[in-house]
Parts: C-alpha cells; structure tokens; sequence
C-alpha cells in the first residue's frame, strides 16, 4: 500500500497538469501507468503500425539532392531512434551498410573505398559520418575550384571573340598581324 502511495505521488509529481488531469481518478500506480502508456504508445496494433511505417522509411532511405551528409544523418537518426523506441532495433553494421547504399552515385568510388578499407561490422556510425562529411568538404573544395577555373576560362573565351571581331574588320596583311593573332589564340 506504501509503495503504491510513493509510486502514485511520483508519478503526479512529474506530470503537467493535462496529463495529471488524465489519470487524476485512477485508483493505482499501475492504473496510473497504464493509462499514460495507452495514451502516448497507444494499442499494440497501434504500435505495430508506427513500426511497420518506420521500416518502411528505412527500406526506402535514400539520401536527397541538395542535402548534406549531416541532414541526411539527422533523418537517418530520426528514424532509427522512433524504432528503437518502439523496441525495433538494427545492428550497428546493418546500419552503417545501409548509409552506404543510400548514397548517390557520385558517392560510389567514396562508399567503396570505406567498404574495402573498414570492418563494416565494427564500424561506428559517428567514423563513417566523419568520414562522409570530410569527403564531403574536399568535394566542395574541389567544386569552387572547378567553378573558378570554368569562369576565368568564361572570361578568356569573352576576350577572343571581341578580338577575333577586331581582327577581322582589319586587313591581314602583315606577318604582325598573323603573329599577334596566333598568340592571342594560344
């Protein structure tokens, strides 16, 4: 009867009013417990249900255009943590094996060499994020620096086609004239 009391005032102590308010006419601790259980997880065929929508996200996961490696990680987590709560849980190489497959392809020669180089098995999911964002920085990198190369290349085909017009409004008389138009070209 006293641990009934104990576990009933702790229970009470921790609830916000709405939630007090549900159980408030409940005669036991277990009652009490019950009751809140049914209300936040719902019937077991509600719980089948979420977990069946869960799996079905993780089946289908795949990373989206546009989204970094954290974003992608953070909806991967999401889901996971809602099945974990529901008692579905993977082995951590399962997981890590799925990340990898939900890369895209550009991501191929990358999610290879961690496959060849790594255990996937004992492998963290926190080492192969870091992994996947370092790549993903140098990919970025990479990106500005091809940008940069594809617009100054913009600019040089700018300034030929201007004197290509020049050139041929004059006469082409003279071996200057050639000289100065095959370096211009070169």
């Amino acid at each position: 009867m006293s641990l009934n009391c104990k576990a009933k005032s702790i229970l009470c102590c921790a609830l916000s009013k709405k939630e007090f308010n549900r159980i408030s006419a409940c005669k036991s601790a277990m009652e009490m417990w019950e009751k809140l259980r049914i209300t936040y997880e719902g019937t077991y065929k509600v719980k089948e249900t979420r977990i069946d929508i869960l799996v079905a996200q993780y089946e289908r996961f795949q990373m989206q255009s546009g989204e970094t490696i954290t974003q992608m990680y953070s909806r991967f987590t999401d889901i996971t943590n809602g099945l974990a709560g529901l008692g579905k849980n993977y082995e951590m190489g399962d997981m890590v094996r799925k990340i990898l497959r939900s890369l895209p392809a550009s991501w191929t020669p990358k999610a290879t060499a961690i496959k060849e180089a790594n255990d996937l098995r004992r492998m963290s999911l926190e080492k192969l994020v870091g992994s996947l964002m370092a790549h993903e920085i140098n990919m970025e990198r990479l990106g500005e620096s091809s940008s940069r190369k594809k617009h100054t290349n913009a600019l040089k085909a700018a300034e030929y086609t201007s004197s290509e017009e020049s050139d041929d409004n004059k006469s082409m008389g003279s071996s200057e004239d050639e000289e100065a138009f095959l370096s211009r070209r070169l």
